[in-house]
């Protein structure tokens, strides 16, 4: 994924392979090496059929090069010991090489070799993903359009999203990759451990329990409001929280994850806590001192969870199975503070 912003705030709709693979095999050899997947992986495992909303892909036996594309679906795979040979560029949130910081971590401290980067674009770059000669390609939380899914089908195996583009909830990331890498029993223990720790969390700060929550990110221009199915929200109201009738009641209809609200009716966006992204602090408070957001009860409570920085907000939005737990501490002490400000309104 090009820009975890545009993810953010946008639904995001969005030769000859062979050729450009041979043409590419040599720096292909020499800048990646095959994913760490067949000594680990049970090879009973295969074939694995997975259904998704593109169409049937079928994997015929344990991958050794996997090109991830979208999000989360490169943290899901490290996350269950298989390093991609090559990986979408993370503009929002990543490093000057596009790299998260929760996934240099993780392959930098296990001593691994950096995937590859694939090119910044809005689009799948179907020709240096060929060149990295991929036998599994997995865009599980990603935007690629039919056209994109029958290019890349061509060159390898290509896992898509299961229902809605760049809107899988998180869990069926990792279960999805999980599958697709035949290490389904890897990813259910993985999902235990996320859950025990986000459990934890929320039993550390009752304040959370049954308060309810909107979700939302203002531009000069527009104001958007996720909604409840939205990744980003479902992790947050697994922490105790609930989602705010009024989300639901303002939505346009859209099937899309979020929906734009007029700033005339933002006093009516109603909740004990408002979670609000901003990539920086002064554009959080040129909103909330904005005469449209001084109409919402949560600004004049001071019941405001800020989400300010790009890596912040990546980090939670919506989570991975790397970046949950980096950024789980910091996010949760920001939710409990606006929780326990509104106990006190």
């Amino acid at each position: 994924m090009r820009s975890l912003h545009r993810t953010l705030l946008l639904p995001l709709l969005t030769l000859s392979l062979v050729a450009a693979a041979c043409g590419n095999d040599d720096d292909a050899s020499d800048t990646s090496s095959p994913a760490p997947v067949a000594e680990a992986t049970s090879t009973s495992a295969f074939p694995v059929t997975i259904e998704h909303a593109l169409g049937t892909t079928e994997i015929p036996e344990a991958p050794e090069r996997v090109v991830t594309w979208g999000w989360g679906s490169t943290d899901a795979a490290i996350a269950l010991g298989v390093v991609p040979v090559a990986m979408p560029h993370q503009a929002y949130g990543g490093d000057e090489e596009g790299v998260l910081p929760w996934v240099r971590e993780r392959i930098e401290a296990e001593g691994l070799e950096m995937p590859e980067v694939l090119p910044d674009s809005q689009e799948a770059p179907i020709e240096a993903i060929a060149a990295a000669r991929p036998d599994l390609i997995i865009a599980v939380y990603s935007g690629i359009t039919e056209a994109e899914y029958e290019l890349l089908s061509q060159i390898a195996p290509t896992v898509a999203y299961p229902e809605q583009a760049w809107s899988t909830p998180w869990r069926d990331t990792i279960e999805i990759v999980g599958e697709a890498l035949g290490r389904p029993d890897e990813a259910d223990a993985l999902l235990a451990d996320i859950d025990a720790e986000i459990a934890a969390k929320g039993e550390e700060h009752p304040e959370l329990a049954g308060k309810t929550v909107a979700m939302v990110w203002a531009t000069p221009d527009t104001f958007y409001v996720y909604k409840p199915d939205d990744a980003r929200v479902e992790f947050t109201l697994d922490l105790g929280l609930e989602s705010a009738p009024s989300v639901e009641e303002l939505a346009d209809g859209d099937e899309t994850f979020y929906y734009t609200l007029s700033l005339e009716r933002l006093g009516d966006l109603t909740s004990d806590v408002l979670v609000s992204y901003a990539d920086t602090e002064e554009s959080s408070q040129t909103f909330l001192s904005s005469p449209a957001a001084q109409t919402m009860p949560q600004v004049r409570a001071g019941t405001v969870a800020e989400v300010i920085g790009t890596e912040f907000i990546a980090a939670v939005s919506p989570p991975t199975a790397l970046s949950l737990t980096w950024g789980l501490d910091e996010y949760v002490e920001i939710l409990a503070a606006a929780a326990q400000a509104a106990d006190g309104a």
